[in-house]
């Protein structure tokens, strides 16, 4: 999958600017290069949520990179480092013999949020599961996390409640 450079606008009033942000972001499929800052990334948003994270270069190379991959990882690099990823998980829907793909987790460093990172992410997703023959992507909100839920619902998301909420955009 090819990279995608774009500019980026200025953070929202509710983030406070970086402190030295390049004007142009790269989305890319994530490398080996990538690991360490994907899981230090990974611990950051387990954080922020109260959970415990655990991940390691070896797990997560196995996940990415083996030769039966089970999870991909898209990235936003700029100047020369990671400040997001999302990361993606195969579904399967029988009752409607479906191949989806889950939004497992979007992530963008506090201070890139609100520049668009996190939508050029989403799209990129949204291009990967159609270019795996997907017909929808799915992505999961824990309940009260209400600005996730706009945020999902402005990229054409539709809830869907089961344990939590549950959000699904259909790509065809």
């Amino acid at each position: 999958m090819p990279a995608t450079a774009l500019s980026v606008s200025p953070p929202t009033a509710d983030h406070s600017a970086p402190d030295a942000r390049p004007p142009v972001v790269t989305i890319r499929a994530a490398r080996q290069s990538d690991l360490e800052a994907l899981c230090a990334m990974i611990t950051e948003l387990a954080v922020h949520h109260g959970d415990v994270a655990t991940p390691t270069v070896a797990a997560l190379s196995n996940d990415l990179f083996s030769a039966r991959p089970w999870v991909t990882a898209l990235v936003a690099e700029a100047g020369g480092r990671l400040i997001g990823y999302a990361m993606l998980t195969p579904l399967y829907r029988a009752n409607e013999t479906a191949r989806g793909m889950d939004l497992h987790q979007l992530y963008v460093e506090p201070n890139h949020r609100g520049t668009g990172i996190g939508r050029h992410l989403v799209a990129r997703a949204r291009e990967e599961a159609v270019r795996s023959g997907c017909a929808y992507l799915s992505v999961g909100a824990a309940t009260g996390n209400v600005r996730a839920h706009r945020f999902y619902e402005s990229e054409r998301f539709v809830p869907r409640p089961v344990t939590g909420m549950r959000y699904l955009a259909r790509l065809t």
